[in-house]
């Protein structure tokens, strides 16, 4: 391998969430791909940064594309299913999600993965980007995407980018801050968070955790207090009485000194390691707290920062470089339009986000203009879509970012950067990559309806573009709403509903389905304490007998048979239950 070029359709720098998703998605298509990432896991945040509780894109009509084949897969692959925790509807250990990733790679003959390799050099040609050098090798592609955790070839092709906050005055942001203050010097970027898996060892014989350098106990004073210990560690379960620690209420997110991540690599191994220490140091704190029945857990991750194989990887980077693309996503493109339950539809979308605008300071309560509405006997966040010419850089050719990466306000980014999202923009950025390879041309010629159709059109795993409550890929009339919206955006409704009758003989259908996936029977009464506020007394079965349980649902048709039903009334559900966050997660009913 030592001084070897290789020559490709398609190179993907970096193995996380969106590199992995493009990189899978162009040769799917067909085109000839090498994917070269850091570390011997792929999937990034989802995987090898160890936050294997994602956040948002939960409802079922936004479980699309390659986001909602890595659902249907965990599930089959997870032993005793997702239902684990509180802050995500799906947790599981890290290494089926890795497994699963390799498991797609390998699948594909025309993708080639090099693993244990950063970016060192960009070469160009004029103004287009044409191989990236490593330390052992070079790679030349017609077209190479940027999926690095911090956006790394931008700074190395000197291509506009952004790091920090930007005023009110530049992209007229409500949560933009006036003028720079303490916050924005302190804190440009977000702070990462090094995660580690920690475990109910069910007596006390977990080995002791030492401290860190630097450790000091008031800096998580009072992290569970609002909570309660049950609650704090139940947040992140994992399946074997495992926990994912990223917490963030005087946890272990780490942000002292982050503009070190792009200074030089000796200050961002710095950076690095203090941020490692900060959650080994947690860990100490918590098993100091709780006793030594907690412990860190062994042999999750692979033994490289530690020998236990506790720590993950690498920090869970919120935040990264991001381009100065033909166009940038401001927190108004993320909010609902007045008086609706959806953002401003974008006609170039390429992907579809709903996760709420969530920003993270160690030590500091940020206000943001809240996007988040009731639905499903809970809270969720507001869709909103991704325009495919946030990929694209104003100047240079042959390159799209499809990370953190992309061209988004640092406001914007608290909704732009979870893992769902990502995934969604690594599948169309390695979509637009190989159609791209295939009609000769440069990303920013490639014409945006030929990437949504063939989106919407993949044979293996559909992309929604539009985001609709109650239309998935499994319903027949899918395909036809969201062409028509793509062709009509001016008729896009702000509910986000499109006029189309439910098939609910599909769902009845689906028990029997559900029956496979450990879906259970419940008989009991129905509570309402408010619009989108349920509660459930069960009668049978009787090991749950008396029980008052919260109804949450993921299902647009559930949604709307739970918002018809009397206080009080009998009823038949099928379910499964969430202990940690006591709910009963609802996916079909009978009154």
């Amino acid at each position: 391998m030592v001084n070897q070029t290789y020559t490709a359709d398609i190179l993907v720098v970096g193995g996380g969430t969106g590199g992995t998703a493009a990189a899978i998605q162009a040769a799917r298509r067909g085109a000839k791909t090498i994917l070269v990432s850091e570390f011997s896991w792929l999937g990034g945040m989802l995987t090898s940064a160890g936050v294997s509780a994602p956040d948002g894109n939960e409802l079922e009509a936004f479980q699309t594309g390659l986001w909602g084949a890595f659902l249907r897969e965990l599930q089959q692959r997870q032993a005793g299913g997702l239902d684990n925790s509180w802050v995500s509807f799906f947790s599981y250990d890290p290494r089926v999600g890795a497994e699963i990733f390799a498991d797609w790679v390998r699948e594909l003959p025309n993708l080639l993965w090099i693993s244990g390799y950063v970016p060192l050099e960009v070469f160009q040609e004029g103004d287009c980007i044409a191989g990236v050098r490593f330390a052992d090798f070079t790679i030349k592609a017609q077209v190479t995407l940027d999926a690095t955790e911090l956006g790394d070839l931008l700074a190395l092709a000197d291509i506009s980018h952004r790091w920090g906050w930007e005023l009110q005055s530049e992209f007229g942001e409500i949560s933009a801050p006036a003028d720079f203050n303490y916050l924005t010097e302190k804190y440009p970027v977000q702070a990462p968070t090094w995660v580690v898996v920690m475990q109910d060892y069910g007596e006390t014989v977990a080995p002791e955790i030492p401290p860190a350098p630097n450790y000091d106990p008031s800096l998580f004073a009072g992290a569970w207090d609002d909570y309660g210990a049950e609650n704090f560690l139940n947040y992140g379960r994992l399946p074997g009485n495992r926990f994912m620690i990223n917490w963030p209420i005087h946890g272990n997110d780490y942000g002292e000194g982050v503009g070190r991540l792009i200074e030089s690599e000796s200050a961002r191994r710095n950076f690095q390691r203090e941020s490692l220490w900060h959650s080994q140091n947690f860990a100490y704190f918590i098993q100091d707290q709780f006793g030594r029945r907690y412990g860190l857990a062994n042999g999750i991750f692979p033994q490289i920062q530690n020998q236990t194989g506790a720590c993950a990887l690498h920090p869970y980077y919120r935040e990264s470089r991001r381009l100065v693309g033909l166009t940038t996503i401001r927190e108004q493109d993320i909010l609902p339009v007045a008086g609706g339950s959806v953002a401003a539809l974008n006609i170039d979308a390429i992907a579809i986000g709903n996760y709420a605008n969530d920003h993270h300071y160690p030590g500091v309560k940020f206000d943001l203009k809240p996007k988040s509405i009731r639905w499903g006997g809970r809270w969720t966040g507001t869709p909103f879509t991704i325009p495919y010419r946030c990929l694209i850089p104003v100047e240079t050719d042959g390159l799209l970012v499809c990370e953190k990466n992309i061209s988004v306000s640092h406001i914007a980014n608290g909704a732009t950067r979870l893992q769902p999202v990502v995934m969604g923009i690594g599948q169309a950025a390695g979509m637009a990559a190989a159609i791209c390879v295939e009609l000769n041309c440069q990303p920013r010629d490639l014409p945006v309806r030929v990437l949504q159709t063939a989106l919407l059109l993949d044979k293996i795993a559909p992309a929604a573009v539009i985001p609709l409550f109650n239309l998935s890929p499994t319903n027949t009339n899918w395909l036809h709403w969201q062409r028509y919206y793509l062709e009509h955006p001016e008729a896009y409704p702000c509910s986000g509903y499109c006029p189309v009758d439910v098939d609910y003989q599909y769902f009845y259908d689906s028990i029997k389905t559900g029956q496979e996936q450990h879906f259970n029977w419940f008989q009991g009464i129905f509570h309402r304490l408010d619009q989108q506020d349920y509660r459930f007394t069960i009668m049978i079965p009787a090991s749950y007998k008396d029980q008052i349980w919260q109804l949450v649902t993921l299902r647009s048709h559930i949604n709307e048979q739970l918002q018809t039903l009397s206080h009080g009334q009998k009823i038949n559900l099928w379910g499964r239950l969430n202990h940690a966050g006591h709910w009963l997660l609802v996916e079909n009913t009978h009154c």
